[in-house]
């Protein structure tokens, strides 16, 4: 760019060269750099400040080396160029050092201006040491010095240092002073807020806004109210304060009330109200707010997403999501959380793909939570190598991240993996929480390790401070149960110090129908009566061991019972993805898919294969009395044989067919796909309610451990998708 000289201008020219760097200013602000750019080289007389203007718009749009570049080619510098430098240069921390050496450099003696740019970002950046050193160095203050001074105290939690700060200040505006009650409210300090609150000797919206919001954010709702119906005045943000502290209260018809009485509907407080629906459950409700907002922003986007992430409508969420994307809004954070978990329960791992490339892009892939949750969608999506890849390129790694693979090596029954992380997490010098022994202890119990499991219970007690809960229990029961040692885990749920719960008696129950013990199971059951008497899943488990056993009256009384007692069983459903699309299937009922012819010859097909091969169906997993035909036909049509015949169908070879069901897999389905995976050479991943099952070669991963009933704590319960209206066609 060349760059003429400053001139001399006539008084004539005078008001258009302003005029023009007025506009050069505007377009910088308004994030259009290249149009103030246009306007400075159109100009055919520039001052000094024609030059100020441009170099402020280059470090506001973060162009740092535009920026360099065009002061050292100044023609002519004044004390605002070099007051732009710094407050540029402080917008970064990588760059505060030469912020610094600028303001050395002045020729000329700096003003107040010069070092309070400098202050704010030392602020900024959290270098308060340094701010506070500045600032008794500073040869003169003014309020704004003060204010930059007293907002970095109180964002660190000193607030005491701030008041006495605030008292020192020879000029006390109402920024001062909001700012000072706002530090109080945020330390819990409500009492002292309110003092000072009184004391103000001039008040405006803010302040009693603010006030509001202290009282709703440290739980006192009703006080908020009072002082918002006798504000003087009141905003759009006086009333999504009120608004936001109902919701954070739980008072959601409040909350309703309140919106409806609002004579505009920002778009925060749009947000702030499918927030609080969401939370309810009432997604419609969430819904309608959504579609009636003509402006919306990301947090509204995020908002609706979440509503339906948390209330099971998993299918919308991802539509939703998608629907962002497509018009151009740029996702947050909030937002990928959300919809990475949508990705993980569905285990549809082609979207999960499209959110970690949005993630990319809004490099949200540096951050650690972020990142979190992305290794556990990939996990939870069968693709281990990928969460793997995440997981070692990532430093530091935080405590979820290293949980993460170890529950994820656990759910894949790569028990010893799974201890290895373990180890070597506490090599690196992080320390287990309970969340990382529940990882542990499930690996030991889906490999069978028992010795293991033992010493890292008793290692609990002993190397940590972390104390066994129910969940741990529950993890015990689980190991010695499937270890066949059912007398030893009864014995352990009896003399545990705490409760135990339906978690721990759902783990014994799944060891009773592995080991055919039915008058352990029936007291297990009991107990899960009692626990969860609307359950209906202990009852159908009670009545699969009794059918294993021969005990068909006993099997018919239960389902009486279950009829009753109208409990709730869910139904049996399996899931796949192809071409961005989950199809759906249910037990026994094959025609409802669009392609159900299809998908019943290549059922066929395999079972004259699989007769071939040596298959013979497992009778005990059909609950009635019915003759080996019958069950057999029964067994066929499980909704995980349809989703594997579907995958047969429809993905290529060479790639993994990977299937989702909503509850443990059928033991004789697992023998069955075991050899459906040996005879049509390909690899099938099925996730049920609880683990992985990788099937290749005519073996599984699990080691036929497959018997899974209580769900780890650390599991996501997988409903009928139907339950959340998907569409799934």
């Amino acid at each position: 760019m060349r760059l003429p000289p400053v001139r001399f201008l006539p008084s004539s020219a005078a008001p258009a060269v302003v005029a023009a760097n007025a506009r050069i200013a505007h377009l910088a602000r308004a994030g259009n750099i290249e149009g103030a750019r246009a306007a400075f080289e159109a100009m055919p007389l520039r001052t000094t400040a024609s030059y100020n203007a441009l170099l402020a718009g280059y470090f506001r749009n973060r162009l740092p080396d535009a920026a360099l570049g065009l002061f050292r080619r100044m023609p002519s510098r004044d004390l605002a160029s070099y007051n732009a430098l710094i407050s540029g240069l402080s917008l970064r921390s990588q760059t505060l050092p030469d912020a610094a050496a600028a303001l050395a450099s002045i020729p000329f003696p700096p003003s107040v201006v010069s070092f309070t740019s400098l202050l704010r970002g030392y602020v900024r950046h959290g270098l308060l040491a340094d701010a506070i050193r500045l600032f008794q160095q500073m040869p003169e203050r003014n309020h704004v010095s003060y204010t930059v001074l007293l907002g970095g105290l109180l964002d660190a939690g000193r607030v005491n240092e701030a008041r006495r700060l605030f008292d020192e200040m020879p000029d006390r505006d109402v920024v001062a002073w909001t700012a000072m009650l706002s530090g109080y409210c945020q330390a819990g300090r409500i009492t002292e807020a309110r003092a000072l609150f009184d004391e103000m000797p001039k008040r405006n919206v803010v302040s009693w806004t603010a006030m509001i919001s202290g009282y709703a954010q440290n739980g006192e709702v009703n006080l908020a109210r009072k002082l918002f119906e006798v504000m003087p005045e009141r905003n759009e943000v006086s009333w999504t304060a009120m608004l936001v502290g109902y919701i954070q209260a739980g008072h959601v018809e409040d909350a309703a009330e309140l919106f409806n009485a609002m004579p505009e509907h920002p778009v925060a407080a749009c947000n702030a109200m499918m927030v609080g629906f969401g939370q309810r459950g009432m997604v419609d409700a969430a819904k309608t707010v959504f579609e009636k907002m003509r402006e919306r922003d990301d947090g509204t986007w995020s908002a609706m997403i979440k509503a339906y992430e948390q209330n099971e409508f998993l299918m919308e969420a991802l539509s939703t999501f998608r629907e962002m994307l497509w018009r151009g809004v740029r996702p947050n954070y909030p937002s990928v959380i959300s919809i990475l978990t949508v990705c993980a329960a569905l285990a549809v791992l082609d979207y999960g793909r499209e959110v970690h490339a949005a993630m990319l892009r809004c490099s949200f892939d540096m951050d650690v939570f972020a990142v979190s949750a992305l290794i556990t969608m990939y996990i939870k999506c069968g693709n281990l190598d990928k969460a793997k890849r995440v997981f070692h390129t990532f430093e530091p790694k935080d405590i979820v991240m290293w949980n993460s693979m170890i529950t994820g090596y656990a759910q894949h029954g790569l028990g010893e993996q799974a201890l290895g992380i373990f180890h070597d997490m506490r090599l690196a010098g992080m320390s287990p929480d309970g969340i990382t022994y529940i990882g542990a202890l499930t690996a030991c119990s889906y490999t069978g390790k028992v010795k293991e499991g033992r010493e890292i219970f008793n290692s609990m007690t002993v190397n940590s401070s972390i104390r066994p809960g129910a969940e741990h229990y529950s993890c015990m029961v689980d190991l010695l149960g499937r270890s066949g040692l059912v007398e030893e885990a009864f014995d352990l749920i009896k003399n545990m110090p705490v409760e135990p719960d339906a978690v721990i008696w759902g783990a014994l129950m799944g060891a009773c129908r592995m080991h055919r013990n039915a008058e352990i199971a029936e007291v297990a059951a009991k107990k899960l009566l009692e626990l969860e008497p609307g359950n209906a899943g202990p009852y159908v488990l009670l009545s699969h061991i009794y059918t294993s056993v021969g005990r068909w009256e006993d099997a018919s009384k239960i389902r009486k019972f279950i009829s009753s007692r109208n409990l709730n069983k869910s139904p049996g459903c399996s899931w796949i993805e192809y071409d961005k699309r989950v199809h759906l299937f249910t037990s026994g009922d094959v025609l409802a898919h669009p392609e159900h012819a299809a998908i019943l010859r290549i059922l066929e097909k395999l079972d004259g294969l699989l007769m071939e091969s040596g298959y013979s169906a497992d009778g005990s997993f059909v609950l009635h009395d019915i003759d080996e035909e019958q069950k057999s036909h029964s067994l066929r049509y499980h909704s995980e044989r349809q989703a594997v015949a579907y995958g047969l169908l429809k993905i290529p070879e060479g790639m993994p067919i990977r299937v989702m069901k909503n509850l443990r897999v059928c033991g004789d389905c697992h023998s069955a796909i075991k050899l459906i995976a040996k005879i049509t050479s390909r690899e099938i991943i099925l996730r049920d309610a609880n683990r992985f099952h990788h099937f290749k070669d005519g073996f599984c991963s699990c080691r036929d451990y497959w018997i899974q009933v209580s769900k780890r704590p650390f599991d996501r319960e997988v409903h009928h998708p139907l339950q959340a209206n998907c569409i799934w066609y």
